[in-house]
């Protein structure tokens, strides 16, 4: 039996086992209305992304890599990275003020976003061209910008920040751009370092010292900011590649 060969698929199924205690903890969060339970989601699915990066990088380290590991991968994906945030939406579409009205089904437009994770991890298995880029959000990033948001609500003092945060239009915004965003032709430059030399690797420099600055002064409320500079900073770099 080549243990190798298992490994990878292990770490997978520890990235959904994450997953799973998240959506446990989103839950209870709705239950109770105790918001720290939506930190410790945030905390699991964090994890779970973690095992994501590491089970394809144990994979090419054990040239182990297999059609069930891609299949298996998307699948831990669709609950850690698709499940749960499209589950949060739905608690933060809950908890809002009803300017939509107080019809019960419109916190279910939360799960939207489970619904173009869906299509993204189908379709990235399908996607030749993301090998060495993204086009389109990576569910990851998604997911924690999306979990990030209940964190915002408890951490920020601004009562503008409670507002935008509490207004189902804006809610419904947020929902239809991230599952939007997901699935767009838009390329987006990868974190992966293949030439360890600075003139290679500016963006992602860039990218990685002023996310670091935003996390030490802001802590939660830098994560959403993160992923909409990440977002922005590959568009820029687009227009200039163009040219």
């Amino acid at each position: 039996m080549n243990i190798k060969k298992h490994i990878p698929n292990l770490i997978t199924l520890i990235n959904l086992f994450c997953g799973c205690i998240a959506v446990v903890f989103i839950s209870k969060a709705i239950e109770t209305g105790d918001s720290s339970n939506y930190e410790l989601a945030f905390y699991f699915v964090c994890l779970g992304i973690f095992f994501d990066f590491f089970d394809g990088f144990f994979a090419r380290l054990f040239k182990v890599s297999s059609p069930l590991g891609l299949q298996l991968d998307s699948l831990a994906d669709m609950v850690t990275s698709g499940v749960a945030p499209g589950f949060v939406m739905y608690s933060l579409f809950l908890n809002s003020a009803h300017e939509l009205g107080t019809n019960p089904a419109i916190p279910f437009l939360g799960f939207i976003v489970t619904l173009g994770s869906c299509y993204r991890l189908a379709n990235f298995n399908i996607d030749t061209r993301q090998t060495d880029s993204f086009i389109g959000l990576p569910t990851p990033a998604n997911s924690l910008f999306i979990l990030s948001l209940p964190l915002v609500l408890k951490f920020s003092d601004s009562l503008l920040m409670l507002e935008i945060l509490t207004n189902q239009w804006v809610l419904l915004v947020i929902t239809l751009c991230s599952a939007y965003i997901l699935n767009a032709e838009i390329p987006l430059f990868a974190l992966k370092i293949k030439k360890f030399t600075i003139k290679d690797n500016v963006l992602q420099i860039i990218f990685l010292v002023i996310s670091l600055i935003l996390l030490v002064s802001l802590q939660y409320i830098a994560i959403p900011l993160i992923i909409i500079f990440y977002v922005l900073l590959s568009v820029v770099n687009n227009l200039f590649l163009k040219k």
